[in-house]
């Protein structure tokens, strides 16, 4: 029995090798020569291109022009009388991040943190304000010293 040479197309019978199932291996080019351009299986057709809004691979996503400023908004959004600043750089980053077609969700986020802390730090403000009113009136009423209202020592200038 012969061994069968396996750079030799065929079948094991005819001495050579066995043809692998999708077909012959595809030729080498020649020196200098390209290689022919990659065509789908039968019955395939050619890959859809990628939908409109998302980047092939490799392809790099143009950079966002508003995320810097929506982070730097979310942060300062959670310092109490700094939130105003961060409402204002937030919605300019959602603004910019928009006109480019990307979203920002940071930006958003940093809209939402700054405006609920504006309006706690608006609505803690008013309280001070009125305690601090109370307390002026009681002391212009008492005089100064250290006087007992309802059970609280108040220490009037």
């Amino acid at each position: 029995m012969t061994t069968p040479d396996p750079y030799t197309p065929g079948t094991p019978e005819q001495g050579g090798a066995p043809t692998p199932p999708g077909g012959p291996a595809p030729q080498q080019p020649a020196p200098g020569q390209q290689y022919p351009a990659a065509q789908p299986a039968p019955g395939q057709g050619y890959p859809a291109a990628a939908p409109q809004g998302q980047y092939a691979y490799g392809q790099q996503q143009p950079e966002n022009p508003g995320k810097t400023l929506g982070i730097v908004g979310l942060i300062l959004g959670f310092f109490g009388p700094l939130s105003i600043v961060g409402l204002v750089l937030s919605i300019v980053g959602l603004v910019k991040s928009r006109k480019v077609g990307q979203p920002n969700g940071v930006a958003v986020a940093g809209i939402i943190v700054s405006a609920l802390v504006l309006i706690g730090t608006i609505i803690v403000g008013v309280i001070i304000g009125v305690g601090a009113s109370y307390i002026l009136e009681q002391c212009a009423e008492l005089g100064p010293g250290v006087h007992d209202v309802d059970g609280v020592a108040l220490t009037c200038p």
